[in-house]
């Protein structure tokens, strides 16, 4: 049996790659893709930051919704 978290990633990577030469004016991964490797390496940064920031509350779900954002960012 698949594991689901693993088949999450692996459907993540796979639209993350499916936006690679996509419109950026329409997709926020697109722009994320034109502007590298600067703004994914921004992005990354921010997120990891909030990612910090959030733990230091102890708030579950902002952790939780920090910590998705930041593996997004890094995958792009």
């Amino acid at each position: 049996m698949a594991d689901p978290q693993t088949d999450i990633l692996a459907k993540l990577c796979e639209t993350i790659a499916a936006r690679v030469g996509a419109d950026p004016a329409s997709s926020y991964t697109a722009k994320l893709l034109a502007g590298a490797p600067l703004l994914p390496a921004k992005k990354l940064g921010e997120e990891a930051v909030e990612t910090a920031l959030a733990a230091m509350t102890g708030d579950a779900q902002a952790i939780c919704a920090e910590a998705a954002d930041l593996l997004y960012h890094l995958l792009v």
